[in-house]
């Protein structure tokens, strides 16, 4: 039974996962600049922030979803903006000759900056909460199951970053520096109109 949450939340996280947004462009931009370690620390980040938002609709805490939802607009004016400015680094970064050594630094950078990213976006608690209904867990849940399902919705998540992240950098080397220029001004415009997207949700929410 607990094999079977397991498997059903890893195909969540994956599916959550997998449609490109700005995260997925940090993590395809990322893994052909600097490196697949780099890729997938990004990739990391945002499957920690899900299963963080899994397990407090896995859990039940309606309080603290209650919180981040009230939250939204001022969560969102955060995460669009740091989009923002993630999108203009990205845009003006130089194209990198050779890929990140793997440094710590540099991979707890990338892990941070993609899991606070996920994290100002709390209505991603949305998805989760009717899917695990769907699933028989809300405020009863059993704790075995519902740890189960967290689990899973991180493995899937991080097994997409990991496909992404490895499969992006087998092409890193075929691409030159007029390429890479081009992949950090579109990937920096589109992060741009992402975050420009973000907070023009926010600001048009009501504030009461």
């Amino acid at each position: 039974m607990t094999l079977a949450f397991l498997l059903k939340g890893a195909i969540i996280g994956f599916s959550l996962a997998a449609p490109v947004g700005p995260i997925g462009l940090l993590c395809i931009r990322r893994s052909l600049a600097e490196g697949r370690l780099v890729g997938l620390a990004t990739g990391l980040g945002a499957a920690t922030a899900d299963a963080s938002y899994g397990a407090i609709a896995a859990f039940g805490l309606t309080a603290v979803s209650g919180f981040l939802v009230a939250q939204k607009i001022w969560l969102g004016v955060i995460g669009g903006a740091f989009l923002c400015y993630l999108g203009v680094r990205t845009f003006t970064a130089a194209p990198a000759s050779v890929a990140a050594s793997g440094r710590g630094s540099g991979l707890a950078a990338a892990y941070a900056s993609t899991f606070i990213l996920t994290l100002t976006n709390p209505m991603t608690i949305l998805s989760f909460i009717p899917v695990f209904a769907g699933l028989g867990l809300g405020l009863a849940a059993d704790v075995a199951s519902a740890t189960a399902v967290v689990s899973g919705v991180f493995l899937g998540s991080a097994l997409w970053w990991l496909l992404l992240s490895n499969g992006v950098a087998l092409f890193r080397h075929r691409f030159g520096d007029a390429w890479m220029r081009s992949v950090n001004r579109v990937s920096g415009a589109m992060i741009f109109a992402f975050g420009l997207y973000a907070l023009a949700g926010a600001v048009t929410l009501p504030w009461n």
